[in-house]
């Protein structure tokens, strides 16, 4: 079983930057895949960023490329999402994930584990 806990969501102004956390226990994560996935109201959840546990790979959405960046500290079993230059339509409720077994991937399909989800409006 494994726990996901995120933090660090909230209101900011557009051009803003905000920092989200996501804290793992229950599993060993030697071999999982994290990722970051956003849902916006009416819309469907999609893939923000991704990060290989013990490669250092990380894949970003086309639409934050640039703007936003995954990190993890291992030794803290925690992913970071660093996100600058906020625009109002990353407005939506973040959601930490992971997948235990296999390859990254961009589906949410494959992620076996979520976290409750962290809100992020950005005012224009």
């Amino acid at each position: 079983q494994v726990l996901l806990v995120e933090s660090g969501g909230g209101l900011v102004q557009a051009g803003g930057s905000l920092r989200l956390s996501c804290a793992a226990s229950g599993h060993t994560f030697s071999s999982n895949v994290m990722a970051w996935f956003r849902q916006a109201p009416g819309k469907e959840r999609e893939f923000v960023a991704g990060i290989t546990w013990s490669s250092d790979n990380t894949y970003y959405a086309d639409s934050v490329k640039g703007r936003f960046t995954i990190s993890r500290d291992n030794a803290k079993k925690t992913v970071y999402l660093q996100m600058n230059s906020l625009k109002p339509e990353d407005t939506a409720v973040y959601y930490c994930t992971a997948r235990t077994l296999g390859y990254f991937s961009q589906s949410m399909y494959q992620y076996n584990y979520w976290g409750q989800g962290t809100q992020v409006t950005v005012s224009s």
